[in-house]
């Protein structure tokens, strides 16, 4: 029989792979990708076609090596990566490093196939290395397309950055348009100007029982907002000796149909609003779940289809599954007589490709979460009840619209809300729909006034963008795909550019300085639709429409001679702005200069006064924090190894005690931030506040390395009643640090750990 060799990426996929394809195959992983553009240089040449260096990566020769060994045995070879362009682009590359794009007449190599399947199951694994396929060159250009216009950017515009702002900043052609919008976000909420009004709102008693009221508009339905107290006195004044009655009932009826399955974006959205996931953690969790798991005592298979997908799609195949489920489980209402469809509407969308799904409707949430890892379940639970909830029947609604009269000529508008039907909500009840039932009442019907209240209401600035609402406003847009959104993400913060705080993203001060300089001076570079245009034409080439080189050449002829301009005529900037203060140690001004880590004072004499001292001003923000009593004391001490004067600095790691005497004194001490908690494991430490390696915040304990115990959020002295666990700080209350246990933090219990 003749040898067959399999390679996939991961080890994982390897492992469930081969569990279904005989005796007769092999199945290796390549570990990802096993070539790169070198790090030390461009790696593309310019002049003669854009034609790239590729260059093996170094943890990828020996997995190459042994792959040659294994392939000097093999009859016939089939490269399976993921079916998108990254995974055409890996089989692409194996066929280079492994050298079999030259015949050998010595010995003739294996003879190739490309198979790729969206799911790990066994019937679409071996149905696709039944009918294989050539590797399709226009899906590998145009990640190679990509891959080059990156690189392009990134290392032509960056070292301008160095010499025009501070070395070591980054530029990148999408990652500086996200980092654009952040940056335009937080300056909209700071122009924000908000704007009062009043709303008055009334408990009203009807014989049935008592239902909220709101003060509408005359002949309206809509809700009046008073512009002063005065005006509101004025209408409670007229209200006060009113009578009241029901004047008008209209009851309309409507449905609310189920959203589409998950896409990668969707996903994101959905993991992070509801399961507070990162978008790294959520699309690590989902290539767990699409490489394959065991549940429930049966082998190994992907519990889902592929998860980098813009397509609402779904197969034949699913949509029976799915029907014979909703049957089996729900009852034959919850069916609509005809499959529901869902088209997508943002451009590129690969349509033969699938949503996100499970591969078997019938491995219910319930059954999977006995063997499952939590968050695996959790993510496994959700993309099962959107995919099911997609197929499902509308949820039916009785909308009811009271209309109270008064003596005084003032009206009242009651609204109820009734699900007749849940349909797809019997599956999906995590939705915002909220619904209210009214009590009974006839039209005459008199009604008495139990309460009214009035409230004062601030317009609210847009709020700062979360992962999830950043990879929406990207998506809406056109800009990046579903294999770039997380990596963006993550991105951002790695190269300094912005940082999370409450799960929101603030901008540093380097990002609108570099944001400002890259508008001004490359503004296609930076230009939202003109990066959605460079989407779309990589799309072309995935399609045949248009060809490699020709892209490439007719973006980067116009921007490297803009770039050589801008290198002669471009100025250094360095001075953010003057200050009142004075240097301690010569007399002069000090400045506020943007360094790596954010602004700090400098002495204007430099480089006769090198004298600098930290800003302790917050991210995306200009106003500067007091030094707290406790820093103030510490610097009063004398430098321990020199008797230097100790001062505040700052860096990328947060705030640290140094000596002045710096560089010829490398003393440091660092400030530590305490929880007030005691480290519930070793009892002996506090959990303190540290930051990771890449600057993300988080609480361990300052017993380590003999305790390793560390948190994301801030811990609290609060324990959960059903563990007794410690509760942890979430932006929308407390949630137990070891199972489910969530409440809603009240004044009391945020006090306590402010």
């Amino acid at each position: 029989m003749p040898k067959k060799l399999v390679i996939v990426e991961s080890p994982a996929k390897a492992k469930t792979i081969a569990g279904y394809l005989g005796k007769d195959f092999t199945v290796k992983a390549s570990f990802g990708h096993v070539r790169d553009l070198p790090k030390s240089k461009l790696g593309i040449d310019v002049d003669h076609d854009f034609a790239i260096d590729y260059q093996p990566i170094v943890r990828a020769k020996k997995v190459l090596a042994e792959l040659k060994k294994d392939i000097a045995d093999a009859d016939e070879l089939y490269l399976a990566p993921d079916p998108d362009r990254e995974g055409e682009a890996i089989a692409w590359h194996l066929i280079q490093a492994l050298g079999l794009e030259k015949t050998k007449p010595q010995k003739p190599n294996p003879k190739i196939h490309r198979v790729s399947f969206s799911e790990i199951t066994k019937q679409a694994v071996q149905e696709a290395v039944a009918n294989p396929r050539d590797i399709d060159q226009n899906l590998v250009d145009a990640q190679q397309a990509r891959r080059a216009l990156d690189r392009l950017v990134g290392y032509k515009l960056s070292p301008l950055l160095w010499k025009k702002v501070y070395r070591g900043l980054s530029a990148g052609r999408v990652q500086s348009v996200a980092v654009r919008l952040v940056v335009e976000r937080e300056r909209e909420i700071k122009a924000f100007v908000p704007k009062e009004s009043w709303t008055l709102e009334a408990i009203l008693k009807a014989a049935a029982g008592e239902f909220p009221a709101t003060l509408v508009k005359e002949g309206s339905t809509a809700k009046l907002e008073l512009a002063t107290k005065a005006e509101v006195d004025k209408i409670l004044n007229q209200l006060k000796n009113a009578d009241f009655n029901v004047a008008d009932i209209s009851e309309t009826n409507t449905t609310l149909r189920p959203s589409p399955p998950l896409i990668t974006s969707t996903l994101q959205q959905m993991a992070s609003r509801v399961l507070g996931f990162s978008a790294k953690r959520t699309m690590k969790i989902a290539q767990d779940l699409y490489e394959g798991m065991s549940v429930d005592g049966r082998p190994a298979q992907g519990l889902i289809t592929y998860m980098r997908t813009d397509s609402y799609n779904l197969s034949n195949t699913a949509k029976t599954q799915a029907r014979a489920q909703i049957v089996s489980q729900y009852g034959e209402r919850y069916q609509p007589a005809v499959p529901n469809t869902f088209t997508k509407k943002v451009r590129g969308a690969q349509e033969a490709h699938e949503a996100i799904r499970p591969t078997d409707f019938a491995l219910l949430p319930a059954v999977a979460s006995k063997s499952l890892e939590r968050d695996h379940a959790r993510l496994y639970t959700l993309i099962w009840q959107a995919a099911m909830a997609s197929q499902m029947t509308p949820a039916e609604v009785k909308n009811t619209i009271v209309r109270v009269g008064s003596s005084a000529k003032i009206d009242l508008i009651a609204r109820g809300r009734e699900l007749s039907f849940d349909g797809f909500l019997k599956v999906y009840p995590d939705s915002e729909e909220r619904f209210v039932k009214l009590p009974k009442m006839t039209a005459g019907e008199k009604v008495t006034v139990k309460k009214m209240e009035t409230e004062q209401h601030f317009t609210e600035p847009p709020a700062r963008y979360s992962e999830a609402t950043l990879v929406k406003e990207l998506e809406k847009r056109g800009i990046g795909r579903p294999s770039t959104y997380a990596p963006i993400m993550s991105t951002i913060v790695d190269r300094g550019y912005v940082t999370k705080q409450t799960g929101r993203f603030v901008p540093e001060d380097v990002a609108g300085v570099v944001t400002d300089l890259l508008v001004e001076n490359f503004p296609a570079i930076i230009d939202y639709d003109f990066t959605a245009k460079m989407e779309d034409e990589l799309d072309d080439i995935a399609d045949g429409d248009k060809q490699l080189v020709p892209v490439l050449r007719d973006f980067y002829e116009p921007f490297a001679l803009l770039l050589k301009e801008k290198e002669g005529t471009l100025e250094k900037k360095n001075v953010v702005e003057e200050t009142d203060k004075i240097c301690p140690k010569c007399g002069k001004p000090l400045v506020l200069k943007l360094g790596r880590f954010g602004k700090f004072y400098a002495c204007s004499g430099f480089p006769d006064c090198k004298h600098t001292e930290p800003f302790l001003g917050t991210a995306g923000g200009s106003e500067e924090k007091a030094i707290s009593p406790i820093l103030q004391e510490m610097i009063k001490e004398k430098c321990p190894e020199d008797g230097g004067e100790l001062i505040v600095k700052q860096s990328r790691f947060g705030t640290f005690i140094g000596c002045s005497n710096y560089p010829k004194c490398k003393y440091t001490k660092s400030v530590e931030v305490s929880s007030g908690v005691k480290c519930p494991n070793c009892a002996k430490g506090d959990l303190v506040k540290k930051r990771s390696k890449r600057g993300k915040i988080f609480w361990g304990c300052n017993n380590y390395p003999a305790c390793k115990t560390a948190f994301w959020d801030e811990p609290t002295t609060e324990k959960c009643p059903d563990c007794g666990h410690l509760l942890l700080k979430k932006k929308d209350g407390l949630k137990c640090s070891n199972c489910d246990f969530t409440k809603e933090a009240t004044e009391a219990a945020v006090a306590k750990t402010e």
